[in-house]
């Protein structure tokens, strides 16, 4: 690699909006803050909402019920 041209790359610490914190390397530092993490995200905790979607289709399937 070239001297002088790359980006210092060190430890750098992600915070989380929920108080989930780690400790990573990036160009960044030296702290990352985000909104979402895998602890907190709906989607890796098990906790998305199903019903908002069920409904939909549901609408979905009343609106073109007899049109297919």
């Amino acid at each position: 690699m070239k001297k002088g041209i790359h980006p210092e790359y060190r430890e750098t610490r992600v915070i989380c909006a929920c108080g989930n914190t780690w400790v990573t390397r990036s160009t960044k530092f030296p702290e990352i803050k985000i909104e979402v993490c895998d602890k907190c995200h709906p989607f890796y905790t098990g906790t998305q909402k199903q019903k908002t979607v069920r409904g939909r289709v549901e609408k979905f399937m009343a609106k073109y019920e007899g049109k297919y």
